[in-house]
């Protein structure tokens, strides 16, 4: 892996160019305050996944799961308009997998709709609400939400990860219009890269799980998937979560939506975000990917963090990153968020806390953490306690982010 200048490192991940006599970026941060999202006790409150953020534009709302259960599988979305902290419910009884990202819930449409997923009568449906009118719409039959943008009415769905039948395709829903689009094939995707993908998978059957559409909704990358051998399938309309990993995952592909044509495989997976510019991925550990190319080049001078799952801000000179804090001389089972000059060298932990307790589900949570749209706010799951909340941490105040260009 080849080393860039700052100056390329920043013009890789879509942000402006800084002088020599710009000010750490990361400073804001070092002083930043956190707290609880909602004071509500006796509850989990849970972000979805460092890829999207549970802010609205405007910065009116924030979107979170909650449940009462002690394993969080079970519960409801809520939006809660930040003022007042006054909470509506907007999807109530959910049959979730497991409470490590929960629904998926995210806003989509410019904010006017959030969608998610959920178990019903045996069926996996994806799903949307409409923020104003309340009215609920079944969007497709047989596939889970990943995760689209904001502003977008388009989101990638997937067949279930670990009994996909029919569904092994990247699809795209429109949730204005409800039409579902195949921009690639599972056969497509293993004919491209046939030796790759034998080696990790021999002839099973593969999926293509997990995508993440690019903010100019050009590009999209996604996960691999292969029903576990020890799974069994049950018959149509009476899917039950596993509560266990039933599917091996792994690999990442590109897609050119545009030019419809597959860009890059690699071999890991990792916990990849894209940049604002829709040119870069971020990768673990601390790795910037040409989306074009799939050429790597570190990020120097900052720590490995164990743990991570990456995200930018939104004018693209930061990343914010989770870790667990033993290689940082905390006690086991202690966790941190830490916000990162995207050049290098300069960071900053903003939050330390308890990481192994919360929600009792079979596959834990972690603070996934994730800027809103603003910038000056980074929301994360703590697992402190008996419940799994939702936090936020806010930058110096009187600072305010700018966006990008």
């Amino acid at each position: 892996m080849s080393k860039l200048s700052r100056r390329q490192l920043i013009a890789m991940a879509g942000g402006a160019a800084l002088s020599a006599a710009s000010p750490d970026p990361v400073a804001p941060w070092k002083n930043a305050l956190s707290h609880p999202v909602s004071d509500i006790p006796d509850r989990h409150t849970i972000h979805a996944y460092f890829n999207v953020t549970p802010e609205t534009i405007d910065g009116r709302y924030v979107l979170y799961y909650t449940s009462v259960t002690p394993e969080a599988h079970r519960g409801e979305i809520r939006m809660q308009e930040r003022a007042t902290g006054k909470e509506t419910v907007l999807a109530p009884n959910l049959d979730t997998e497991d409470a490590h990202r929960v629904a998926c819930q995210q806003w989509v449409s410019n904010d006017r709709t959030v969608i998610f997923h959920d178990l019903r009568n045996g069926e996996v449906v994806t799903a949307a609400v409409d923020v104003k009118t309340f009215k609920e719409r079944i969007l497709a039959k047989g596939r889970m939400v990943s995760f689209g943008t904001q502003a977008s009415d388009l989101i990638p769905i997937y067949g279930v990860h670990f009994q996909p039948g029919t569904y092994t395709d990247v699809e795209i829903l429109n949730v204005a219009t409800g039409e579902i689009r195949t921009v690639v094939t599972a056969r497509q995707v293993r004919e491209a890269y046939p030796e790759e993908i034998r080696k990790l998978y021999g002839e099973l059957q593969i999926s293509t799980p997990f995508g993440v559409l690019s903010p100019d909704e050009k590009l999209i990358f996604f996960k691999l998937s292969a029903q576990s051998p020890n799974y069994q399938p049950l018959p149509e309309g009476h899917l039950q979560w596993p509560r266990s990993y039933q599917s091996d995952r792994e690999g990442l592909v590109c897609f050119d939506i545009e030019h419809s044509r597959l860009l890059f495989f690699r071999r890991n997976w990792g916990h990849p975000s894209w940049d604002p510019k829709s040119t870069a991925i971020l990768n673990v550990p601390n790795i910037l990917q040409d989306a074009r190319t799939g050429k790597e080049t570190p990020i120097p001078s900052l720590p490995k963090f164990p743990g991570q799952h990456h995200a930018f801000s939104p004018d693209g000179k930061l990343f914010v990153t989770d870790t667990q804090l033993e290689a940082f001389g905390g006690a086991k089972g202690e966790w941190g968020v830490a916000v990162c000059d995207i050049t290098g060298g300069s960071w900053t932990m903003i939050a330390r806390f308890r990481g192994d307790q919360g929600a009792t589900t079979w596959r834990k949570n972690h603070p996934h953490p994730a800027f809103s749209p603003d910038g000056n706010r980074i929301y994360y799951n703590v697992n402190s306690g008996k419940y799994t909340r939702l936090f936020v941490a806010e930058r110096s105040p009187g600072i305010q982010m700018s966006r990008g260009a």
